[in-house]
């Protein structure tokens, strides 16, 4: 089945805690994706879902797995795999804002390079949901600090991904011990060998979903790279927004370290910027987003993952301080601006030739002109002329 639309989320018979809170995030209409997951995953069905990265897979595999969970029971019901510790993270936050009307639900995150006692701790609970990375997870399930005798639903998301990094062995173990689950989710951005290879072995029937991106609804942006030194590229960046006066900027970073230098740089070029990242407690992180979202914080600065999480539909431009390490998150990070049939701009800043190489295969990849400029002292921007 191919989607390119999605529906009115009470329209797919949910349940009223669960509509509050898609309500309290602001949310009517599904993405495709979800109108295509939710109704064969409430009725315990297999599904393979192809999507791009950013078209609302967490809601898709988690609201149906809300609806099932029993809050009355101490069982293990449900357990998501991802492929890395801030997706764990992501995934964990996005279900507990689902669940916020759902009394009785625990869920629990694990991950490696956490002490594993800290978590041992958290298990004990009794979480009805874990989400986890599958080394940490098959940790646990040796040691015994999680059974899973009573999984009813398993998620792999980003499946192509995880089992790319090596996590084949972990992921085919865990499904082996979990003999009477009564749906798996597989959700990826592509389906590769190894994720047909899993849905042979460890589906029935499945539901297959592929999404494409919509041509109709492909933003309009503008695409530029500029060269410029590391320690130049604020000052480059101060430039532009004193010059074209945006008044809503994404500025996108690749680690955390360098989420809070940019941050600290504009604040102190005069800019009134805020940043987030997986280290930021959650409650910090939702009130730095709503003053984003009302219109009262000019530059937002954050690593991809953390970014996600961010609905905001007339962001001015986005600035690309490192040059992003997967293709997707490129297409992910500029779809913030160019959105509501707007015209949007993205800025690619490159200071070192691997940046340059990068930038060159992104723009193969997703068949984009991104146009070489330098910028003057007064922040107007200059082609660069080739050879």
């Amino acid at each position: 089945m191919e989607l390119t639309q999605g529906v009115r989320f009470d329209s797919l018979g949910l349940s009223e805690p669960i509509l509050r809170a898609i309500e309290k995030k602001g949310y009517e209409v599904s993405t495709p994706i979800q109108a295509g997951a939710i109704p064969p995953m409430l009725e315990w069905r297999d599904v393979t879902a192809k999507a791009p990265t950013g078209t609302g897979k967490t809601f898709a595999f988690g609201i149906p797995i809300l609806e099932h969970i029993d809050p009355e029971s101490e069982a293990v019901q449900a357990v998501i795999l991802a492929p890395t510790r801030e997706l764990a993270l992501q995934i964990t936050d996005e279900l507990r804002d689902l669940a916020v009307y759902l009394a009785g639900i625990k869920i629990v995150c694990c991950y490696g390079g956490q002490p594993i006692g800290k978590q041992i701790n958290a298990l004990k609970r009794n979480p009805q949901i874990i989400v986890a990375t599958p080394g940490r997870f098959s940790d646990h399930m040796k040691r015994r600090t999680i059974k899973v005798d009573a999984v009813q639903t398993v998620v792999l998301d980003e499946a192509d991904r995880m089992l790319d990094m090596g996590f084949i062995h972990d992921v085919t173990r865990i499904l082996d011990k979990i003999p009477h689950r009564r749906n798996l989710g597989l959700f990826s951005a592509t389906i590769s060998r190894e994720v047909m290879d899993i849905a042979w072995v460890y589906q029935r029937d499945a539901e297959e979903i592929t999404v494409r991106a919509d041509e109709q609804n492909k933003p309009d942006i503008i695409q530029y790279r500029i060269d410029v030194a590391r320690d130049a590229k604020v000052e480059t960046m101060l430039r532009i927004l004193n010059k074209e006066g945006y008044e809503r900027v994404v500025v996108f970073c690749n680690t955390k370290g360098m989420v809070e230098r940019a941050t600290k740089f504009l604040q102190i070029g005069g800019v009134e910027a805020e940043c987030i990242h997986g280290d930021i407690p959650q409650v910090k992180r939702e009130k730095v987003m709503q003053r984003f979202r009302d219109g009262k914080l000019r530059v937002f600065v954050a690593t991809d993952v953390a970014a996600r999480g961010i609905d905001v539909d007339d962001v001015d431009a986005v600035f690309n301080y490192d040059v992003p390490e997967e293709n997707e998150y490129y297409i992910h990070r500029i779809g913030r601006t160019g959105r509501a049939k707007r015209h949007g701009v993205a800025y690619t800043f490159v200071s070192d030739y691997g940046a340059m190489v990068r930038l060159d295969e992104i723009a193969k990849f997703t068949r984009n002109a991104i146009t070489a400029v330098s910028v003057d002292m007064e922040g107007n921007l200059l082609p660069v002329k080739k050879g």
